[in-house]
């Protein structure tokens, strides 16, 4: 999961809501609402961190908008989410399909975990093992619950993919460093590479994970 700095609304969206009767499910076109919504997040799921487009996004009320209905067009209640396998079997589903299964059958649930969160950096929040599980940085019971029962994010493909994208980074630098000794320039160049968006505004899938094993090392060599 990534910290979501969010910007300012497409005017498109801030047109619409000024006018009268204005509402989500009306709204349309909604493609110049994804293509901020992706460009703000850098073509990463708000979650699993995997690789979006507009034709493989959904677009997220973070807080729903079942409970929250003041706040369906609130540009800062909107987020990008991979479809997270909808359709496929509710025990295969993660991200926002899973979230919003998970909250239609438990109303009025707060997620503590939250990538646009001003007050509270989810990526302090959470830690990734070699193996690439993700899991609560200080053993939090309801971090993990939402990591694993609300999100799904240890669904195998998805930890896999978080495994693979790790490996590849670890190989690379292998290869510059035989001795397996990296150097603190090379370490902290990587970290400053994942950490941006690259020349199509696009931030690596899986970057944080990443992030996060580097950052360790970097401060434990």
């Amino acid at each position: 999961m990534k910290r979501i700095i969010k910007g300012a609304e497409p005017p498109c969206l801030l047109k619409y809501r000024q006018t009268q009767d204005a509402n989500y499910d009306d709204y349309r076109p909604k493609e110049p609402l994804k293509r901020a919504l992706l460009a703000e997040q850098g073509y990463i799921c708000c979650y699993c961190m995997q690789r979006i487009s507009i034709d493989n996004m959904e677009i997220e009320h973070n807080k729903p908008q079942a409970d929250n209905p003041h706040l369906q067009l609130d540009y800062k209640n909107l987020i990008a989410s991979c479809s997270g396998n909808r359709g496929q079997g509710k025990k295969n589903l993660h991200c926002n399909a899973r979230k919003g299964d998970y909250e239609g059958t438990h109303r009025n649930y707060k997620m503590n975990l939250n990538p646009v969160d001003s007050n509270k950096n989810c990526e302090n929040q959470i830690k990734y093992s070699s193996t690439g599980k993700i899991l609560s940085i200080c053993d939090d019971e309801t971090i993990n619950h939402e990591l694993n029962e609300v999100l799904n994010l240890n669904y195998q493909t998805i930890r896999e993919n978080r495994k693979i994208a790790l490996d590849t980074v670890i190989t690379v630098l292998n290869k510059k460093f035989p001795n397996k000794t990296w150097s603190q320039e090379a370490i902290k160049k990587k970290l400053e590479e994942l950490s941006s968006k690259d020349a199509d505004g696009k931030y690596s899938p899986y970057c944080q994970s990443i992030v996060w094993y580097l950052s360790k090392r970097l401060n434990n060599p």
